[in-house]
């Protein structure tokens, strides 16, 4: 190895223990391995700042105030009612339609999404316990649906990290946005059938007969928190989440540029960087008609998961211009000999992204340090990396068989679940989860 590789790796391991303690704001310790990359003369400032300039990040931030104007119509108060309606008739038909209400509201707010998962937990910690159909039935299952888009055409922030990381490691692949989205539903899917097989080994007690015991609460890393209290958090977001509701004419015109902007998303396969422009001039339609305010568009475009995504896109190209990247795969890739399984190889790696996203609680941080090292392994061994990137990416958001994240520590003590019974229904789901998100990767991008 050479000296610029083990700076290069050195201040990758230092941002991946600042991102796992957790002292400093999210998006920070990125940003201070990018300045240390470029004191130490490993890359030159253009390339550690590069991901600031990537069109993928501009497409992601502009989204990111689309999905702020979304979130201020009828659909969020709609969704409100609906599950509430739900809840009361009870029964497996109730139950069913529940999960599958959430997974369509999901597809709004997009996976990951910390406002949308606590809102959801929040809505069915209220509910009294009804012999039909037990809030802690219910909760658990719905809970993770709020991770699972059903119509899964709000992808752009794992679409968007899957171009970057391609890109960041020397491959030049437009990932076509359907087919992408199709793995989604694919893995969407696969949960779906396991809470309906669940559903009768789920516990039957009630969760509202005293105060919730603390747990997180919407501060800490990426979109999965940690630390707080439940009762406050859930509060918190919903509070926050459902803003007052536009006028007809405004909602007409956030739900006219939630559709320009999924149209540039999908048109980028053909027309390239434009059509990521398009989805910014989208932002520009929320501003003339006055739907966001120019502060509101700030504050969505400048969150601190697009100051990750874009520090962390510099640390993906230092790796790879210091030739560490493919060094690591090519090692791997002679270790593992010529013969591999593809969907082995692909599931070890979503194995282990996952796993360590969970224990760290950095999801965006541990998919852009495994993502690069399986596409320099899949290269190593001459098979496309389209479908490893896409799966290990989509894998950061689906650990949870760990009651120690924001989403499933919510779950577990919202729901007053004994470790065992959270475990009866998460570790099944973690194994069918991410063989549905290999096998779904695989049959549509094929190595």
């Amino acid at each position: 190895m050479t000296v610029p590789m083990i700076l290069a790796l050195a201040i990758t391991v230092l941002m991946i223990v600042l991102i796992m303690i957790d002292r400093l704001p999210f998006g920070v310790p990125p940003l201070i391995a990018c300045l240390l990359l470029v004191v130490f003369n490993v890359v030159p400032i253009n390339v550690a700042f590069s991901g600031f300039a990537n069109a993928t990040i501009v497409m992601l931030a502009s989204f990111m105030a689309v999905i702020a104007a979304l979130q201020k119509t009828e659909l969020v108060t709609g969704f409100k009612q609906m599950i509430s309606r739900l809840a009361s008739k009870g029964g497996f038909r109730a139950y069913a339609l529940i999960v599958v209400f959430v997974m369509v509201g999901c597809s709004i707010f997009g996976t990951g999404s910390t406002a949308y998962y606590v809102l959801v937990i929040g809505l069915l910690s209220t509910l009294a316990y009804n012999k039909k159909l037990p809030p802690s039935k219910v909760l658990m299952p719905a809970g993770f649906a709020a991770n699972h888009p059903l119509l899964p055409f709000n992808v752009a922030l794992q679409y968007g990290i899957v171009v970057a990381v391609l890109e960041a490691t020397g491959v030049n692949e437009r990932v076509d946005l359907v087919r992408f989205s199709l793995v989604n539903l694919v893995l969407s899917l696969g949960f779906l059938i396991w809470c309906l097989i669940a559903y009768r080994m789920l516990p039957d007690h009630p969760i509202t007969d005293d105060e919730p015991p603390a747990d997180p609460a919407l501060e800490g890393g990426d979109s999965s928190p940690r630390g707080g209290g439940i009762a406050e958090a859930a509060a918190t977001a919903t509070a926050t989440i459902i803003a007052p509701v536009l006028t007809r004419r405004k909602q007409i015109a956030a739900y006219v540029s939630f559709g320009v902007a999924i149209a540039g998303m999908i048109s980028y396969s053909y027309i390239g960087d434009a059509g990521y422009a398009i989805t910014g001039l989208a932002v520009a339609v929320l501003l003339i008609t006055r739907v966001l305010t120019f502060g509101e568009i700030r504050d969505a475009i400048s969150q601190p998961i697009i100051l990750m995504s874009a520090g962390v896109i510099g640390i993906a190209e230092a790796l790879g211009k210091t030739g560490l990247t493919q060094l690591v795969g090519e090692s791997v890739a002679n270790l593992l000999g010529g013969n591999v399984s593809p969907f082995l190889l692909v599931f070890a790696f979503c194995v282990l992204t996952s796993v360590l996203a969970t224990l760290t609680g950095s999801t965006i941080g541990t998919v852009y340090v495994f993502a690069p090292l399986a596409i320099a392994t899949c290269i190593g061994l001459g098979l496309d990396p389209t479908a490893a990137a896409i799966a290990i990416v989509i894998s950061g958001w689906n650990g949870h068989f760990l009651p120690i994240d924001g989403l499933p520590a919510m779950v577990m003590g919202v729901g007053k679940y004994s470790l065992v019974q959270f475990w009866k229904f998460t570790i099944p789901m973690y194994v069918i989860r991410l063989l549905a998100l290999t096998a779904g990767a695989l049959l549509l991008f094929p190595m």
